[in-house]
């Protein structure tokens, strides 16, 4: 069974990278930044996608599994710090639910 701390530390940076990753692309081409904020972007991504291994699952599809829980909250708080918007009880309650259900996945025992 893994750590939980350095799983949500590998699940954290693998979430900040791809939220930062999509957003270039994002500023890009729904916000007019300028084409270069590309170049950070893809480095971000491979940053997430390299993190991802690091996970600590016998099995990419398990890892994957659970970090959209930890995705799916990490979208809120980036909502909240870099967008300026508040999510709503819906989206705290989706989040909470999706993180619960990353949990279940990751740390279950298995035999």
């Amino acid at each position: 069974m893994p750590a939980f701390g350095s799983a949500l530390l590998v699940y954290a940076l693998a979430a900040l990278a791809e939220i930062a990753g999509c957003f270039a692309f994002w500023a890009v081409f729904r916000l007019g930044k300028p084409i270069w904020w590309l170049v950070p972007g893809m480095l971000a991504l491979a940053a997430f996608a390299r993190l991802l291994t690091l996970a600590p699952s016998d099995h990419a599809g398990r890892a994957y599994a659970a970090y959209g829980g930890v995705y799916i909250l990490a979208s809120l708080i980036w909502l909240r710090a870099v967008e300026a918007r508040q999510p709503d009880a819906w989206d705290l309650a989706g989040g909470v639910l999706a993180l619960a259900g990353a949990a279940i996945i990751l740390f279950a025992p298995r035999g």
